[in-house]
């Protein structure tokens, strides 16, 4: 008996002994899986800021052809560059706004949008590469591995929506479907967004406190902020594709009035906060305000209640950053959508974002996650 116990207990110690080096195996890798999403996650964010200066720049509309296979190199001749320019002078915008410009005008606002398309197949490829090796390799947990497909999956089709947005404006108007820029943006931002989630959950478990139930709170409320948030940012694309920025260009009021004249003139009247100038920066102004006061109201109640330092700590930071985007948000109106504020207005949209995820992640669910990874996703 005493030799069966013993033998037992040497299994056993064996047993736990071989384990830890495996666990920590698999944890180191996915630190490395969560580190490469943290850097594709910022290479979207610069995308999405070197969006908004295409967009602004009017550049967008400079490239009238999608090549996503030969589309790589910029013209390399003046013939090159001449044929550009001439495929662009049939184009509505080159027929109606920059009818007869030099090549080396054209080149101010092609490049930009070369840069734009070319960075985006930089991200296809940091996120593919990295994406086979960690899976040939067997180092991808096996509740990660369809959520890298589908996000692959989802970065093409971006590019395919961006192609469709630009497309829409080379018909018979010299500006894209503010609907098709919107859808654009916010595909670009929930991949960004949803990146970013992994890549938190797997860089900061192994420090996480188990929550309390008042970070399941917090992260309840926030998970409705997030949403909010998602609402007042795609209206904010309606705002930006309809150039509504350059209109009422007062705050707190709009032209000196709460409630401007035309507010409501489309029919049905809910239109107008979808497809008209004046509509639509109404709706943004104000669900932006009401975002920034619940952001400062989380953050009070994070305070109030039985809630973990780092949630705290998180909420602190949405709060600070909600105030921060209001101010660049009331620039943007001050100088009429002028370039610098606007471009750093949706960047702080984009940071604001980033500030609610790392509180949701913090917060909720992560019970599950610290016990079990395959719920970190």
């Amino acid at each position: 008996m005493r030799v069966v116990l013993t033998t037992r207990a040497m299994t056993a110690v064996t047993s736990v002994a071989a384990s830890p080096p495996a666990d920590m195996a698999g944890r180191a890798d996915e630190r490395a899986i969560g580190r490469w999403l943290a850097i594709v996650a910022a290479m979207i964010f610069a995308m999405i800021v070197l969006g908004a200066l295409t967009r602004l720049t009017e550049s967008g509309l400079s490239m009238v052809e999608w090549r996503p296979v030969t589309g790589w190199l910029p013209p390399l001749s003046d013939a090159a560059w001449q044929a550009e320019l001439s495929k662009y002078a049939q184009s509505p915008q080159g027929r109606l706004i920059n009818r007869g410009i030099t090549v080396a005008q054209f080149k101010e606002i092609y490049w930009l949008e070369y840069l734009h398309r070319l960075w985006g197949r930089l991200i296809g490829l940091a996120f593919a590469l990295p994406m086979l090796w960690f899976l040939l390799r067997g180092r991808v947990p096996g509740w990660l591995k369809p959520r890298l497909v589908a996000l692959l999956l989802l970065g093409g089709l971006q590019g395919a929506v961006g192609w469709i947005m630009v497309a829409s404006g080379l018909q018979d108007a010299p500006a894209v479907s503010h609907y098709k820029l919107a859808l654009h943006l916010m595909l670009a931002v929930g991949l960004y967004a949803y990146i970013l989630w992994l890549a938190i959950g797997l860089l900061q478990r192994d420090w996480l406190p188990a929550p309390s139930d008042g970070d399941r709170r917090i992260g309840r409320a926030t998970a409705g902020l997030i949403g909010l948030l998602l609402v007042v940012m795609t209206i904010g694309a309606f705002v930006a594709g309809l150039r509504a920025g350059r209109i009422h260009t007062t705050f707190p009021t709009m032209s000196g009035y709460w409630l401007p004249p035309g507010l409501l003139d489309m029919s049905p009247a809910w239109l107008s906060f979808v497809a008209s100038q004046t509509g639509t920066q109404f709706a943004h102004r104000w669900l932006a305000m009401a975002l920034v006061l619940l952001c400062l109201g989380l953050w009070a109640a994070a305070g109030r209640m039985d809630t973990s330092a780092p949630v705290r700590r998180a909420t602190m930071m949405a709060a600070l950053m909600a105030l921060i985007q209001l101010g660049l948000g009331i620039v943007t109106i001050l100088t009429g959508a002028d370039i610098a504020p606007a471009t750093a207005h949706q960047a702080g949209a984009v940071l604001l974002l980033s500030t609610l995820v790392l509180t949701l992640r913090r917060a909720w669910p992560p019970a599950g996650a610290l016990a079990a990874p395959e719920r970190l996703g």
